[in-house]
Protein backbone atom coordinates (compact mmCIF):
# COMPACT_ATOMS: atom_id res chain seq x y z
CA UNK A 1 0.00 0.00 0.00
CA UNK A 2 1.62 3.16 -0.89
CA UNK A 3 0.46 7.20 -1.54
CA UNK A 4 0.19 6.52 -5.37
CA UNK A 5 -3.23 6.51 -7.56
CA UNK A 6 -4.24 5.27 -11.11
CA UNK A 7 -3.10 7.88 -13.82
CA UNK A 8 -5.35 10.98 -14.22
CA UNK A 9 -6.07 10.03 -17.95
CA UNK A 10 -6.97 6.50 -16.47
CA UNK A 11 -9.48 7.42 -13.88
CA UNK A 12 -12.80 6.12 -13.59
CA UNK A 13 -14.95 9.00 -15.49
CA UNK A 14 -18.27 8.34 -16.09
CA UNK A 15 -19.45 8.40 -19.52
CA UNK A 16 -21.90 10.94 -20.76
CA UNK A 17 -25.15 10.42 -19.58
CA UNK A 18 -27.02 8.03 -22.42
CA UNK A 19 -30.46 9.97 -23.44
CA UNK A 20 -33.74 7.45 -22.09
CA UNK A 21 -34.72 5.11 -24.84
CA UNK A 22 -38.05 6.15 -26.58
CA UNK A 23 -41.02 3.43 -27.09
CA UNK A 24 -39.27 3.12 -30.51
CA UNK A 25 -35.74 2.15 -29.23
CA UNK A 26 -37.30 -0.66 -27.05
CA UNK A 27 -36.19 -4.12 -28.59
CA UNK A 28 -38.81 -6.37 -29.96
CA UNK A 29 -38.03 -9.45 -27.92
CA UNK A 30 -36.70 -10.01 -24.29
CA UNK A 31 -33.26 -9.95 -24.28
CA UNK A 32 -30.25 -8.82 -27.06
CA UNK A 33 -28.33 -10.74 -28.70
CA UNK A 34 -24.54 -10.90 -28.95
CA UNK A 35 -24.33 -9.71 -32.53
CA UNK A 36 -27.53 -6.97 -31.78
CA UNK A 37 -25.45 -5.82 -28.61
CA UNK A 38 -22.05 -5.51 -30.49
CA UNK A 39 -23.70 -4.17 -33.33
CA UNK A 40 -24.98 -1.22 -30.75
CA UNK A 41 -21.60 -0.97 -29.18
CA UNK A 42 -20.93 -0.33 -33.17
CA UNK A 43 -23.63 2.38 -34.19
CA UNK A 44 -22.37 4.34 -31.18
CA UNK A 45 -18.75 4.25 -31.05
CA UNK A 46 -16.89 1.59 -28.59
CA UNK A 47 -14.75 4.19 -25.89
CA UNK A 48 -11.03 2.35 -26.41
CA UNK A 49 -9.72 2.13 -22.62
CA UNK A 50 -12.38 4.41 -21.21
CA UNK A 51 -14.74 3.31 -17.99
CA UNK A 52 -18.29 4.20 -18.92
CA UNK A 53 -21.02 4.70 -16.28
CA UNK A 54 -24.36 2.25 -16.27
CA UNK A 55 -26.90 4.56 -16.60
CA UNK A 56 -30.35 3.19 -14.72
CA UNK A 57 -34.39 2.84 -16.08
CA UNK A 58 -36.80 3.51 -13.42
CA UNK A 59 -39.41 0.56 -13.37
CA UNK A 60 -37.84 -0.76 -17.00
CA UNK A 61 -38.14 -4.40 -17.63
CA UNK A 62 -34.81 -6.50 -17.89
CA UNK A 63 -35.04 -6.86 -21.81
CA UNK A 64 -36.01 -3.46 -22.35
CA UNK A 65 -32.45 -2.03 -20.76
CA UNK A 66 -30.51 -1.37 -23.96
CA UNK A 67 -26.50 -1.86 -23.90
CA UNK A 68 -24.83 1.11 -21.90
CA UNK A 69 -21.33 2.35 -22.36
CA UNK A 70 -20.43 0.14 -19.56
CA UNK A 71 -20.74 -3.08 -21.77
CA UNK A 72 -19.21 -1.02 -24.35
CA UNK A 73 -16.08 -0.15 -23.58
CA UNK A 74 -13.16 -2.16 -24.58
CA UNK A 75 -9.71 -2.67 -24.51
CA UNK A 76 -7.37 -3.35 -26.93
CA UNK A 77 -5.49 -6.73 -26.80
CA UNK A 78 -2.47 -5.49 -29.41
CA UNK A 79 -0.45 -2.61 -28.86
CA UNK A 80 2.87 -1.98 -27.38
CA UNK A 81 2.46 -2.55 -24.15
CA UNK A 82 -0.16 -5.55 -21.94
CA UNK A 83 -3.43 -4.22 -21.80
CA UNK A 84 -4.01 -3.98 -17.69
CA UNK A 85 -1.51 -2.05 -16.96
CA UNK A 86 -2.42 1.60 -17.33
CA UNK A 87 -5.80 0.82 -18.42
CA UNK A 88 -8.76 2.32 -15.76
CA UNK A 89 -9.25 0.22 -12.81
CA UNK A 90 -11.76 -2.51 -13.04
CA UNK A 91 -14.72 -3.72 -11.00
CA UNK A 92 -13.90 -7.24 -10.88
CA UNK A 93 -10.72 -9.06 -10.96
CA UNK A 94 -8.87 -12.43 -11.05
CA UNK A 95 -5.44 -13.08 -10.72
CA UNK A 96 -4.23 -16.68 -11.49
CA UNK A 97 -1.11 -18.24 -11.23
CA UNK A 98 0.51 -21.38 -13.26
CA UNK A 99 3.03 -24.28 -12.93
CA UNK A 100 3.77 -26.07 -16.10
CA UNK A 101 2.80 -29.78 -15.94
CA UNK A 102 5.85 -32.49 -15.36
CA UNK A 103 7.10 -32.89 -18.58
CA UNK A 104 6.07 -29.39 -20.23
CA UNK A 105 8.75 -27.34 -21.70
CA UNK A 106 9.15 -24.61 -24.17
CA UNK A 107 7.41 -26.27 -27.08
CA UNK A 108 4.54 -26.47 -24.69
CA UNK A 109 4.66 -23.30 -23.10
CA UNK A 110 4.86 -21.40 -26.67
CA UNK A 111 1.58 -23.64 -28.03
CA UNK A 112 -0.29 -22.48 -24.70
CA UNK A 113 0.65 -18.77 -25.11
CA UNK A 114 -0.49 -18.84 -28.59
CA UNK A 115 -3.67 -20.37 -27.36
CA UNK A 116 -3.87 -17.94 -24.72
CA UNK A 117 -3.31 -14.99 -26.73
CA UNK A 118 -5.71 -15.95 -29.08
CA UNK A 119 -8.45 -16.46 -26.88
CA UNK A 120 -7.77 -13.15 -24.63
CA UNK A 121 -8.00 -11.14 -28.15
CA UNK A 122 -11.44 -12.93 -28.50
CA UNK A 123 -12.75 -12.32 -25.71
CA UNK A 124 -11.51 -8.55 -25.18
CA UNK A 125 -13.46 -7.87 -28.35
CA UNK A 126 -16.66 -9.53 -27.06
CA UNK A 127 -16.26 -12.55 -28.85
CA UNK A 128 -16.74 -16.40 -27.34
CA UNK A 129 -14.04 -18.14 -27.21
CA UNK A 130 -12.91 -20.05 -30.49
CA UNK A 131 -13.45 -23.43 -28.38
CA UNK A 132 -15.90 -24.88 -26.03
CA UNK A 133 -17.19 -22.01 -25.22
CA UNK A 134 -18.90 -22.40 -21.74
CA UNK A 135 -21.65 -19.21 -22.64
CA UNK A 136 -21.34 -17.44 -19.67
CA UNK A 137 -20.75 -14.02 -21.24
CA UNK A 138 -23.47 -14.33 -23.86
CA UNK A 139 -25.12 -10.92 -24.96
CA UNK A 140 -22.67 -8.96 -23.12
CA UNK A 141 -19.96 -6.47 -24.36
CA UNK A 142 -16.73 -6.35 -23.70
CA UNK A 143 -17.06 -4.72 -20.42
CA UNK A 144 -13.39 -3.42 -20.70
CA UNK A 145 -12.24 -6.78 -20.40
CA UNK A 146 -8.03 -7.17 -20.11
CA UNK A 147 -5.90 -10.19 -20.27
CA UNK A 148 -2.56 -9.88 -18.91
CA UNK A 149 0.49 -12.17 -19.10
CA UNK A 150 3.39 -12.89 -17.00
CA UNK A 151 6.53 -15.21 -16.40
CA UNK A 152 7.67 -16.11 -12.96
CA UNK A 153 11.44 -16.91 -12.29
CA UNK A 154 11.13 -20.81 -12.41
CA UNK A 155 9.18 -20.52 -16.11
CA UNK A 156 12.78 -19.84 -17.55
CA UNK A 157 14.23 -23.36 -15.58
CA UNK A 158 11.31 -24.94 -16.64
CA UNK A 159 11.83 -24.16 -20.27
CA UNK A 160 15.62 -24.24 -20.43
CA UNK A 161 15.46 -20.88 -20.92
CA UNK A 162 17.79 -19.49 -18.10
CA UNK A 163 20.09 -16.98 -20.15
CA UNK A 164 16.94 -15.04 -21.39
CA UNK A 165 16.21 -14.34 -17.36
CA UNK A 166 16.47 -10.71 -16.61
CA UNK A 167 18.22 -10.20 -13.65
CA UNK A 168 15.37 -7.41 -12.68
CA UNK A 169 13.08 -10.76 -11.89
CA UNK A 170 15.64 -12.40 -9.07
CA UNK A 171 13.59 -13.41 -6.16
CA UNK A 172 12.60 -10.54 -3.89
CA UNK A 173 14.33 -9.75 -0.56
CA UNK A 174 12.75 -11.35 2.88
CA UNK A 175 11.18 -8.30 4.84
CA UNK A 176 10.71 -8.65 8.41
CA UNK A 177 6.84 -7.99 8.03
CA UNK A 178 6.29 -11.02 5.46
CA UNK A 179 4.20 -13.94 6.56
CA UNK A 180 4.32 -15.64 3.27
CA UNK A 181 2.21 -18.39 1.95
CA UNK A 182 4.65 -20.43 -0.61
CA UNK A 183 1.44 -22.24 -1.91
CA UNK A 184 -0.05 -18.69 -3.02
CA UNK A 185 3.23 -16.98 -3.79
CA UNK A 186 5.28 -17.12 -7.55
CA UNK A 187 4.44 -19.42 -9.99
CA UNK A 188 5.42 -20.31 -13.95
CA UNK A 189 3.07 -18.34 -15.60
CA UNK A 190 0.50 -15.24 -14.13
CA UNK A 191 -2.30 -14.04 -15.44
CA UNK A 192 -4.08 -10.82 -14.38
CA UNK A 193 -8.13 -10.60 -15.32
CA UNK A 194 -9.94 -7.45 -15.25
CA UNK A 195 -13.48 -6.16 -16.48
CA UNK A 196 -16.36 -4.12 -15.47
CA UNK A 197 -18.73 -7.15 -15.07
CA UNK A 198 -18.54 -10.15 -13.48
CA UNK A 199 -19.60 -12.60 -15.56
CA UNK A 200 -17.13 -11.80 -18.23
CA UNK A 201 -14.22 -11.67 -15.91
CA UNK A 202 -14.98 -14.84 -14.93
CA UNK A 203 -15.93 -16.12 -18.35
CA UNK A 204 -12.13 -15.31 -19.26
CA UNK A 205 -10.95 -16.84 -16.46
CA UNK A 206 -12.54 -19.99 -17.29
CA UNK A 207 -11.37 -19.94 -20.69
CA UNK A 208 -8.28 -19.39 -19.79
CA UNK A 209 -7.80 -22.24 -17.46
CA UNK A 210 -9.84 -24.62 -19.85
CA UNK A 211 -7.06 -23.53 -22.78
CA UNK A 212 -4.14 -24.73 -20.56
CA UNK A 213 -5.41 -28.13 -21.03
CA UNK A 214 -2.30 -30.68 -20.07
CA UNK A 215 0.31 -28.14 -20.29
CA UNK A 216 -0.16 -26.53 -16.86
CA UNK A 217 -2.07 -26.83 -13.70
CA UNK A 218 -2.98 -24.09 -11.47
CA UNK A 219 -0.84 -23.14 -8.52
CA UNK A 220 -3.29 -20.19 -6.75
CA UNK A 221 -6.24 -18.44 -7.53
CA UNK A 222 -6.97 -15.01 -6.28
CA UNK A 223 -10.53 -12.68 -6.73
CA UNK A 224 -10.67 -9.27 -6.05
CA UNK A 225 -13.06 -5.89 -6.57
CA UNK A 226 -13.48 -2.08 -6.89
CA UNK A 227 -16.00 0.06 -7.09
CA UNK A 228 -17.52 0.05 -9.91
CA UNK A 229 -17.43 2.87 -12.79
CA UNK A 230 -20.03 5.70 -12.15
CA UNK A 231 -20.96 4.63 -8.48
CA UNK A 232 -19.86 7.53 -7.31
CA UNK A 233 -21.24 11.27 -7.52
CA UNK A 234 -18.07 12.48 -9.74
CA UNK A 235 -14.86 10.55 -10.56
CA UNK A 236 -12.32 9.97 -7.50
CA UNK A 237 -9.30 7.45 -6.32
CA UNK A 238 -10.42 4.88 -4.93
CA UNK A 239 -11.04 3.82 -1.58
CA UNK A 240 -9.45 0.42 0.28
CA UNK A 241 -11.28 -1.12 2.89
CA UNK A 242 -9.78 0.57 5.63
CA UNK A 243 -12.08 3.62 4.08
CA UNK A 244 -8.72 5.59 3.09
CA UNK A 245 -9.07 6.99 -0.07
CA UNK A 246 -5.68 4.90 -1.12
CA UNK A 247 -2.93 6.03 -4.06
CA UNK A 248 -2.99 9.74 -4.26
CA UNK A 249 0.45 9.92 -5.78
CA UNK A 250 0.42 7.24 -8.85
CA UNK A 251 2.71 8.04 -11.75
CA UNK A 252 1.00 10.21 -14.32
CA UNK A 253 1.08 9.71 -18.04
CA UNK A 254 1.77 12.73 -18.51
CA UNK A 255 4.74 12.99 -16.49
CA UNK A 256 7.82 13.30 -18.77
CA UNK A 257 9.45 10.35 -16.83
CA UNK A 258 6.05 7.97 -16.54
CA UNK A 259 7.37 5.61 -19.70
CA UNK A 260 10.61 5.60 -18.12
CA UNK A 261 9.29 4.19 -14.61
CA UNK A 262 7.03 1.76 -16.14
CA UNK A 263 8.52 0.09 -19.07
CA UNK A 264 11.72 -1.58 -20.31
CA UNK A 265 13.02 0.94 -23.09
CA UNK A 266 12.51 -0.56 -26.42
CA UNK A 267 16.50 -1.25 -26.65
CA UNK A 268 16.52 -2.12 -23.22
CA UNK A 269 17.97 -6.39 -21.98
CA UNK A 270 17.01 -8.37 -22.42
CA UNK A 271 15.85 -7.56 -25.97
CA UNK A 272 12.27 -9.70 -25.40
CA UNK A 273 11.32 -7.70 -22.66
CA UNK A 274 10.79 -4.21 -24.62
CA UNK A 275 8.27 -1.95 -23.70
CA UNK A 276 7.34 -4.84 -20.90
CA UNK A 277 6.98 -4.27 -17.23
CA UNK A 278 7.69 -5.92 -14.06
CA UNK A 279 4.80 -6.88 -11.20
CA UNK A 280 4.90 -7.37 -8.00
CA UNK A 281 1.92 -9.39 -6.51
CA UNK A 282 1.24 -9.03 -2.99
CA UNK A 283 -1.65 -10.37 -0.89
CA UNK A 284 -1.86 -8.18 1.97
CA UNK A 285 -4.26 -8.55 4.63
CA UNK A 286 -5.64 -5.94 6.16
CA UNK A 287 -6.72 -6.83 10.14
CA UNK A 288 -9.47 -4.58 10.40
CA UNK A 289 -11.06 -5.30 13.78
CA UNK A 290 -7.89 -3.80 14.98
CA UNK A 291 -7.94 -1.02 12.60
CA UNK A 292 -11.85 -0.12 13.35
CA UNK A 293 -11.13 0.14 16.88
CA UNK A 294 -8.77 3.62 16.47
CA UNK A 295 -10.21 6.65 16.64
CA UNK A 296 -10.63 8.45 13.57
CA UNK A 297 -7.78 10.70 14.63
CA UNK A 298 -5.76 7.64 15.32
CA UNK A 299 -6.59 6.33 11.72
CA UNK A 300 -5.44 9.39 10.26
CA UNK A 301 -1.95 9.94 11.81
CA UNK A 302 -1.32 6.08 10.89
CA UNK A 303 -1.84 7.06 6.86
CA UNK A 304 -0.28 10.98 7.27
CA UNK A 305 -4.04 12.18 5.18
CA UNK A 306 -7.90 12.76 6.08
CA UNK A 307 -10.08 10.00 6.00
CA UNK A 308 -13.03 12.03 4.47
CA UNK A 309 -11.06 13.31 1.15
CA UNK A 310 -7.38 12.22 1.37
CA UNK A 311 -6.39 15.50 1.57
CA UNK A 312 -3.02 15.79 3.32
CA UNK A 313 -2.74 16.24 6.73
CA UNK A 314 -0.77 19.40 6.16
CA UNK A 315 -3.69 20.60 4.44
CA UNK A 316 -5.55 21.33 0.99
CA UNK A 317 -7.14 18.88 -1.08
CA UNK A 318 -6.07 15.54 -2.18
CA UNK A 319 -3.22 16.97 -4.60
CA UNK A 320 -1.98 19.17 -2.58
CA UNK A 321 1.23 18.27 -1.81
CA UNK A 322 2.51 17.46 1.26
CA UNK A 323 4.22 19.73 3.80
CA UNK A 324 6.58 17.57 5.59
CA UNK A 325 7.89 20.64 7.58
CA UNK A 326 4.35 21.80 9.38
CA UNK A 327 4.55 21.64 12.93
CA UNK A 328 1.58 22.25 15.32
CA UNK A 329 1.32 24.30 18.13
CA UNK A 330 2.82 21.56 20.61
CA UNK A 331 5.83 22.18 18.24
CA UNK A 332 5.05 18.31 16.44
CA UNK A 333 4.81 17.42 12.47
CA UNK A 334 1.46 17.63 11.84
CA UNK A 335 2.13 14.46 9.44
CA UNK A 336 3.49 12.06 11.73
CA UNK A 337 7.14 10.66 10.90
CA UNK A 338 5.69 7.16 10.68
CA UNK A 339 2.88 7.94 8.81
CA UNK A 340 2.46 6.22 5.53
CA UNK A 341 2.06 8.82 3.39
CA UNK A 342 5.36 10.22 4.42
CA UNK A 343 7.75 7.02 4.28
CA UNK A 344 6.28 6.17 0.50
CA UNK A 345 6.98 9.50 -1.00
CA UNK A 346 8.89 9.04 -3.85
CA UNK A 347 11.25 11.97 -2.65
CA UNK A 348 11.48 10.39 0.70
CA UNK A 349 13.01 6.97 -1.39
CA UNK A 350 15.12 8.62 -3.86
CA UNK A 351 12.75 9.00 -6.35
CA UNK A 352 11.35 5.65 -6.40
CA UNK A 353 8.36 4.88 -8.00
CA UNK A 354 5.32 1.93 -9.01
CA UNK A 355 2.05 2.46 -11.06
CA UNK A 356 0.04 0.78 -8.47
CA UNK A 357 -3.49 -0.98 -9.90
CA UNK A 358 -4.67 -2.88 -7.02
CA UNK A 359 -8.25 -4.78 -6.13
CA UNK A 360 -9.46 -5.33 -3.04
CA UNK A 361 -10.31 -8.88 -1.37
CA UNK A 362 -12.83 -10.77 1.36
CA UNK A 363 -12.61 -14.58 1.74
CA UNK A 364 -15.09 -14.43 4.11
CA UNK A 365 -14.62 -14.69 7.83
CA UNK A 366 -12.38 -16.97 10.43
CA UNK A 367 -14.34 -19.10 12.85
CA UNK A 368 -13.84 -16.03 15.53
CA UNK A 369 -15.72 -13.66 13.03
CA UNK A 370 -12.17 -11.83 11.82
CA UNK A 371 -12.16 -10.88 8.02
CA UNK A 372 -10.17 -12.46 5.61
CA UNK A 373 -9.79 -9.17 3.33
CA UNK A 374 -7.51 -6.80 2.54
CA UNK A 375 -5.54 -5.93 -1.01
CA UNK A 376 -4.47 -7.56 -3.44
CA UNK A 377 -1.66 -5.20 -4.41
CA UNK A 378 -0.69 -4.88 -7.45
CA UNK A 379 2.13 -2.98 -8.56
CA UNK A 380 4.30 -1.87 -12.13
CA UNK A 381 7.54 -0.79 -12.55
CA UNK A 382 10.63 -0.70 -15.22
CA UNK A 383 12.75 -2.13 -12.31
CA UNK A 384 11.63 -3.45 -8.86
CA UNK A 385 14.97 -2.65 -7.27
CA UNK A 386 14.08 0.62 -7.91
CA UNK A 387 10.47 0.23 -7.35
CA UNK A 388 9.17 -1.54 -5.06
CA UNK A 389 12.23 -3.11 -3.48
CA UNK A 390 13.44 0.26 -1.35
CA UNK A 391 9.86 1.52 -0.54
CA UNK A 392 9.24 -1.61 1.18
CA UNK A 393 12.26 -1.92 3.52
CA UNK A 394 11.48 1.88 4.24
CA UNK A 395 8.19 0.65 5.12
CA UNK A 396 9.90 -2.14 6.82
CA UNK A 397 11.86 0.10 9.07
CA UNK A 398 8.85 1.97 10.90
CA UNK A 399 5.52 2.77 9.08
CA UNK A 400 3.13 3.41 11.42
CA UNK A 401 0.45 1.19 9.18
CA UNK A 402 2.59 -2.24 9.17
CA UNK A 403 0.98 -3.45 12.11
CA UNK A 404 -2.29 -3.42 10.87
CA UNK A 405 -1.53 -5.44 8.04
CA UNK A 406 0.02 -8.66 6.71
CA UNK A 407 1.59 -9.31 3.93
CA UNK A 408 0.70 -13.68 3.72
CA UNK A 409 1.67 -13.86 -0.08
CA UNK A 410 4.27 -12.63 -3.10
CA UNK A 411 5.12 -12.56 -6.52
CA UNK A 412 7.07 -11.03 -8.82
CA UNK A 413 6.77 -11.50 -12.94
CA UNK A 414 7.98 -10.27 -16.03
CA UNK A 415 5.66 -9.28 -18.23
CA UNK A 416 6.64 -8.69 -21.68
CA UNK A 417 5.44 -5.91 -24.21
CA UNK A 418 2.43 -6.19 -26.24
CA UNK A 419 1.91 -8.88 -28.92
CA UNK A 420 1.71 -7.10 -32.62
CA UNK A 421 -0.71 -8.16 -34.81
CA UNK A 422 -0.11 -12.09 -35.94
CA UNK A 423 1.71 -12.63 -32.76
CA UNK A 424 1.26 -13.98 -29.32
CA UNK A 425 2.37 -12.53 -25.83
CA UNK A 426 5.83 -13.98 -25.07
CA UNK A 427 6.66 -14.78 -29.01
CA UNK A 428 9.69 -12.98 -28.94
CA UNK A 429 11.44 -14.87 -25.96
CA UNK A 430 9.79 -18.62 -26.63
CA UNK A 431 10.43 -18.34 -30.48
CA UNK A 432 13.68 -16.04 -30.33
Amino acid sequence: MTDQSIPEATSQNPSPAVPAPTKADAPTRAGVSRRQLLGTAGATGLVLGAAGAAVGYTAAPVGATPLTSLGADRAMFHGKHQPGITDPLQACGHLIAFDLAPGAGRKEAAALLRRWSATAERLMAGQPSDHGDTGVALDAGPSSLTVTFGFGHSFFDRTGLQRQRPSALDPLPDFSSDQLDKARSNGDLWVQIGANDALVAFHALRALQKDAGGAARVRWQMNGFNRSPGATAHPMTARNLMGQVDGTRNPKPSDPDFDQRLFVPANGEPAWMANGSYVVVRRIRMLLDDWEKLSLTQQENVIGRRKSDGAPLSGGTETTAMDLEKTGKDGSYVVPVNAHARITRPDQNGGAAMLRRPFSYHDGFGTDGTPDAGLLFICWQADPLRGFVPVQRKLDRGDALSQYVRHEASGLFAVPGGAAKGEYVGQRLLEG
